[in-house]
């Protein structure tokens, strides 16, 4: 016998006297000499290896936030339409009104992706629409957040191939179509791409389901795939740094089946009609000791589990084996005992496996059997975030580069002679040129109900059936502006997703965040994150746009290249509540009035044309003004409301003139425009100041427009016309005719031909 946490005596299991790990066998797992003490003081004893990998990997970055979850407490949670605490359950969950809730999330699958860029990608497609369907949701919409390095190298050409593939096969044979997303190229990523997932369902609300378990005796169940040896120690693989040894980490990348999860989904909708199902959670991270351990937790009871009953696709697996393997397309239920029968239905219809693998218990522990075998025995809470997981407040300083990063000064940067080049040379850059080359490879048209497919917006709209609302999704955030200065970098991404939402029609109502940094024990890169973590606290709280939850990523760099560029993405989901109120982003007739809405600023500080054309990437996040921006776009939805414009695009990459070029493009237009005297010509046509937006009037509509903008306080600019054909710029022609497609220089050539 012997004493565990709490003092009282614990019998030790006989099992515990066998395979004892050492201080260096943690170590290998990637857990503290500290933690391996914290974690022989919980049980009372030494670990054996099936038990010192749970911990393992329960206690990784990925599963644990033990580096940031003392920042991500701080961020605001409070709102209008929440419908549960963020974190409580899978993803966040909000009331859009008429009896309906979206559930929405994004993840990050980085490091999968660096390694094995199909599958890495497809998999997170995967993972992040069970976290919606497993809480009763029917996902109706994907999007995605992209970031390579330079797309001239060979590994990125052959890691953007990849990625993309894994998204669209795995996407479009699940059938949710991809809405919206973004793709961005810096050397940064160039061994460390980042790819984030998002995707957003409905409900009825009261109808959802919780990933709790409780009833001492109640059935637990494992459905869907088999479980392999694929994705076995994956979080802690994703909570590691990415070197030339992280190609033996491949067994660590899941594979997926996207015909099989197209099963899975349908089948857990019907089974939650059922009654019968007291909590379900998916199994991605951690795999079944993940939502063993996070189910019991939450509904304080225990689990006893019999691990030679789990269905695999290989003999022989070891226990450690089948409890972290991250297989894809499973799910953990706890099912009302007597309901058996019900539940085996249901998956035998569908053709799915259903085991029944355990039971609940009220011991708040978990017990894990091999043949009858005791194999681990862990106490539930002391494994989860929240409970006993550990929790650090790690060191943060301000890098040298920041103070650096103001003294930018924009008179030491010669205006070049010929815009027209600049203008060029932005239209043909990777970051600002068209993305069809990727969006159509993505089915943006199944479920029949975007409504941007062809009705280009600032943000994807996706009609809720059954009503005349819609939702209103986007993904945003300039990692430049985040690395010049991260409080103010993650503001603007918080408000260029607003602005985007508001643009396109809706309400912003809540985000969800994918926290993309490096290494949380460098002093400077936490920096960064806990800047970051105060500059959306800041935005969410101004836009009333609560946080509902997301991921973190840490450990995003190289040992040669250092960190990725800081790259907080946000996904926002905002409400139209009348699909009548849908603005697009094309000019629709020629003789329309355009105007700027927003102030012009002599600044080209971290814009694309900066960065790219001159070669500077040092330098402060362009100007922001956070009241300013929340009043120009409560006007924008006004004018939107009460039918004052016929088209809206925000100002953003690359300026005012690529927001012109698009909205030109779009319609099949022309532009006709006269700069301001009082301001740089290449910071009034590149510069990226924020809080801008570019409208369109018809002729007969400027008179109410302009008295409606007069009683605001908003600036507003009157900046020329649309034509037929041309983009003209005080008087001179930049083209000819709108360019049917813009090439990336050639670049591509080789490689879309493959």
């Amino acid at each position: 016998m012997c004493r565990n946490a709490l003092g009282k005596w614990r019998i030790i299991p006989t099992f515990a006297r066998m395979e004892l790990t050492t201080t260096e066998t943690a170590k290998e797992l990637g857990l503290l000499p500290e933690e391996y003490d914290r974690i022989k003081e919980i049980l009372g004893r030494t670990p054996n290896f099936t038990e010192l990998s749970i911990f393992s990997v329960m206690w990784s970055e990925h599963c644990s936030y033990k580096n940031s979850i003392s920042w991500l407490k701080t961020l605001p949670k409070e709102g209008p339409h929440m419908l549960v605490a963020p974190g409580e359950e899978n993803a966040g969950l909000v009331d859009i009104g008429d009896g309906f809730g979206c559930v929405f999330k994004i993840e990050s699958h980085n490091h999968p992706s660096a390694l094995e860029p199909y599958q890495g990608a497809a998999t997170g497609v995967g993972g992040i629409n069970r976290d919606i369907f497993t809480m009763g949701a029917r996902p109706i919409a994907q999007l995605n957040s992209l970031r390579f390095g330079d797309l001239k190298n060979d590994r990125t050409q052959w890691l953007v191939k990849g990625v993309v593939k894994g998204i669209g096969d795995y996407g479009n044979a699940f059938g949710i179509p991809t809405v919206g997303g973004e793709l961005f190229f810096d050397e940064c990523y160039q061994v460390n791409p980042l790819v984030n997932a998002m995707s957003a369902g409905i409900v009825k609300v009261g109808e959802t389901v919780s990933a709790t378990s409780y009833g001492v005796g109640n059935p637990v169940y494992i459905v869907g795939s088999a479980t392999g040896k694929d994705g076995i120690h994956g979080a802690a693989f994703a909570s590691k740094d990415i070197t030339a040894d992280s190609v033996n980490d491949l067994p660590a990348v899941q594979v997926g089946d996207p015909f099989q999860e197209k099963l899975l989904l349908e089948a857990s909708l019907e089974v939650i009609k059922t009654g019968a199902v007291i909590g379900m959670q998916d199994m991605g991270a951690a795999g079944i000791i993940c939502s063993n351990s996070e189910m019991s937790a939450k509904g304080e009871h225990g689990m006893r589990i019999d691990l030679d009953k789990v269905p695999t696709r290989q003999d022989n697996m070891k226990p450690y084996e089948i409890l972290l393997s991250e297989s894809q397309e499973r799910m953990l239920i706890v099912v009302e005992k007597g309901r058996e029968a019900d539940v085996e239905a249901v998956f035998d219809k569908w053709d799915l496996n259903c085991a029944i693998i355990g039971e609940v218990t009220d011991t708040k522990r978990l017990e894990y059997y091999m043949h009858g075998e005791l194999v681990a025995d862990v106490p539930a809470n002391d494994l989860v975030l929240g409970g006993g997981a550990p929790v650090y407040e790690r060191e943060y300083t301000e890098p040298a580069y920041f103070k650096e990063n103001q003294k930018f000064d924009i008179n030491q940067v010669v205006e070049p002679a010929d815009l027209r080049e600049v203008a060029r040379h932005l239209l043909s850059h990777p970051n600002i040129a068209s993305k069809r080359w990727v969006t159509e490879q993505y089915d943006s048209m199944v479920g029949t109900a975007t409504m941007t497919t062809n009705r280009p917006s600032d943000a994807a709209v996706v009609a809720v059936k059954g009503s005349n609302k819609a939702i209103v999704l986007t993904v945003d955030c300039n990692a430049r502006y985040v690395f010049a200065d991260p409080k103010k970098g993650c503001a603007i991404a918080v408000a260029e997703a607003a602005r985007n939402i508001v643009c396109a029609g809706g309400e912003p109502s809540a985000i969800t965040n994918c926290l993309n940094f490096g290494n949380p024990y460098i002093p400077e890169v936490y920096w960064q994150f806990v800047m970051a973590i105060q500059g959306m606290s800041e935005a969410c709280l101004k836009f009333k746009t609560p946080v509902t939850g997301g991921n973190v990523s840490f450990y995003n760099q190289s040992p040669d290249g250092g960190s990725v560029f800081p790259t907080p993405t946000i996904g926002m989901l905002g409400i139209m509540q009348d699909t009548a109120n849908l603005m697009t982003l094309n000019f629709k007739q020629e003789g329309d009035y355009i105007y700027l809405i927003g102030e012009s600023k002599n600044d080209i500080a971290s814009s694309q044309y900066l960065a790219s054309y001159h070669g500077i990437k040092n330098g402060p996040a362009p100007w922001f003004d956070l009241e300013k921006e929340y009043e120009m776009q409560e006007l924008v939805k006004q004018l939107i409301l009460e039918k004052r414009i016929v088209s809206a695009h925000d100002v953003a990459d690359g300026g005012l003139y690529i927001a012109l070029a698009e909205s030109a493009m779009a319609g099949k237009l022309g532009f006709a425009i006269e700069t301001d005297s009082a301001i740089r010509k290449d910071a009034f046509l590149f510069g990226e100041a924020q809080g801008r937006v570019v409208v369109s009037v018809k002729a007969d509509e400027q008179e109410l427009f302009v008295e409606t903008m007069a009683a605001s306080e908003v600036d507003f600019t009157l900046l020329g016309a649309v034509t037929s054909s041309g983009w003209v710029v005080d008087g001179e022609m930049y083209d000819a005719v709108a360019p049917a497609t813009v090439l990336f220089n050639g670049v591509l050539h080789s490689y879309l031909g493959n």
